[in-house]
C-alpha cells in the first residue's frame, strides 16, 4: 500500500474535500471475519476527511453475523447506516439498492467500494478531489501509473486485465481498467443508473456501468487492489460474457445503449 501522505495527497487536496456532502455504498456479504479491520481503516479515513456517510448494504446472502455487526456499528456511529435489503437477488441489485438509499438522502457525491480491504479506504480523497473539480464519473484503476493488484493471484490478474482488453475491443471503450469496482459519481449520474435494468448479476456490473456512462466526462485515479482468492464462479463468468456480447451486438447493429 501507499503511505498515507502519498495516497491522501497534499494539504490542499485534503482541504478541498473537507466537509463535502458525500456518501459511500458498500455491499456486505458474509464479512464477519474481516469486518473489524475494514471498519477500523474506514473510520480512520472518515476522521481525516471530516465528512461522509457510509451505507452498508446487507441481504440474505449473508449467513453469518454481518447484519448484527452492521446494526451495532450504526447504533454506535451515526456516520454508518445499515441498509437491510432482503429483496435483492444479486450483487448488482445490492449496489443499486445502496445508491438509491444514498440518493434519497440528498448526497452530492456517491461512491462505491468493496468491503474486506480489497479496496483501500485511503484512496477516497482522490475520488472526492476529482468529483469536487466537476468531473461527474471517477473510475478507480489498477492499471494506470500508481495503481496495482498486489497480493492477487495470477488468475485474478489475468481475468481483470483480459476482461479490460476484451471489453475495450468489443465495446469501443478506452479505459485502462474496465473491471474495477471502486468508483464515484455526481448525484445526477446516479439518478440515471440507480433504477436501470442492468444485465449483469455480479461483478461485471462495473464494466456494464462504465460502458453505459462512456459519454460523460470521466477520469481514472490509481488504486491498489488486493484479491485474496482466485475464485470467480462459473455462473458469474457466463453472465459476464452474455452481458458483454449483448452490448457488443447492440453496438454493431447501430443500436448502442447509453444512459
Amino acid at each position: 500500500m501507499m503511505s498515507r501522505d502519498e495516497i491522501n495527497g497534499s494539504p490542499s487536496t485534503r482541504s478541498s474535500v473537507d466537509r463535502i456532502n458525500w456518501a459511500l455504498v458498500v455491499p456486505m456479504a458474509n464479512e464477519e471475519k474481516d469486518f473489524t479491520p475494514y471498519i477500523r481503516e474506514l473510520i480512520k479515513e472518515l476522521d481525516e476527511i471530516h465528512s461522509g456517510k457510509v451505507y452498508l448494504v446487507v441481504d440474505t446472502v449473508s449467513t453469518d453475523r454481518t447484519l448484527d455487526l452492521c446494526e451495532k456499528l450504526a447504533q454506535q456511529d451515526p456516520r454508518f447506516v445499515t441498509v437491510w435489503a432482503p429483496e435483492t437477488k444479486h450483487l448488482a441489485q445490492a449496489y443499486q439498492r445502496g445508491y438509491l438509499e444514498a440518493f434519497k438522502r440528498g448526497h452530492e457525491y456517491i461512491l462505491e467500494m468493496d468491503a474486506g480491504l480489497s479496496h483501500d479506504p485511503r484512496a477516497l480523497p482522490f475520488f472526492l478531489e476529482k468529483l469536487s473539480e466537476g468531473i461527474p464519473c471517477v473510475w478507480g484503476s489498477r492499471f494506470v501509473t500508481g495503481g496495482s493488484m498486489k497480493e492477487s493471484p495470477a488468475k485474478r490478474r489475468l481475468l481483470s486485465k483480459g476482461g479490460t482488453v476484451l471489453a475495450n475491443f468489443l465495446l469501443g471503450t478506452r479505459l485502462h481498467d474496465m473491471t474495477s469496482g471502486y468508483q464515484g459519481f455526481h448525484r445526477n449520474i446516479v439518478e440515471r443508473f440507480m433504477n436501470y435494468p442492468l444485465k449483469s448479476r455480479a461483478h461485471f456490473y462495473q464494466t456494464e456501468l462504465r460502458y453505459l456512462l462512456r459519454k460523460y466526462p470521466s477520469v481514472e485515479v490509481p488504486i491498489h487492489y488486493k484479491a485474496p482468492s482466485p475464485r470467480v464462479s462459473e455462473k458469474s463468468i457466463v453472465n459476464s460474457l452474455q452481458t458483454l456480447f449483448y452490448y457488443f451486438w447492440r453496438r454493431i447493429t447501430f443500436r448502442a445503449v447509453t444512459l
